[in-house]
Formats: C-alpha cells, sequence, structure tokens
C-alpha cells in the first residue's frame, strides 16, 4: 500500500512540476504577445503620420510652389504653347 501511495505522490509532483512549467510560458509568452501588439499598434501609427506626410508632400499646391521656385517652372499658356500636327500624307520618301 505504501509503495502505491509513494507512486501516486511522485504522480502529484510530478503533474505539480509541470503545470507550474505550462503556466511561467503561459505567461511568458502572454508578455511577449502583449508587447508584438503594441509595437504592432506603433508601427500603424508611424504609417499613418507617414501617409499623411506623403499626401502633404505632394500635394499639387506643395509641387507647383516647388517647380517655380526650385526648377524656375512657369505654368503653360497658349502664347507660349506650339501645337505640333500630325500628316500623314506628308512623309519624305527615302531610297
Amino acid at each position: 500500500m505504501t509503495r502505491v501511495n509513494l507512486l501516486l505522490l511522485m504522480g502529484v509532483i510530478a503533474t505539480a512540476l509541470y503545470l507550474v512549467n505550462v503556466q511561467y510560458e503561459s505567461r511568458q509568452l502572454v508578455a511577449q504577445l502583449e508587447r508584438a501588439q503594441g509595437e504592432a499598434r506603433r508601427l500603424e501609427d508611424e504609417h499613418d503620420q507617414l501617409q499623411s506626410a506623403k499626401r502633404t508632400q505632394a500635394a499639387s499646391l506643395r509641387v507647383e510652389k516647388l517647380a517655380k521656385e526650385k526648377l524656375n517652372m512657369r505654368l503653360a499658356t497658349p502664347a507660349i504653347t506650339n501645337y505640333v500636327t500630325f500628316s500623314p500624307e506628308v512623309q519624305e520618301s527615302r531610297p
């Protein structure tokens, strides 16, 4: 009888140690998951900020201003526009 009790006691102790180990690993995984979710939220916020900055940088008024100031460009007007027409009848024939 004492051998059976001793065997059962060893089984209970082994099970208890296994349970403690599983709970410890579970807590570690939960902490790691929370850190990863926090990092994901931070990256989403940063992505939103970058998208907003991208829209600001690509705004047509800003592009036009930079083109005028840095590239010395100007708006096209009919007075400075040259129109080219294509006429298929007028082609040079080469031998």
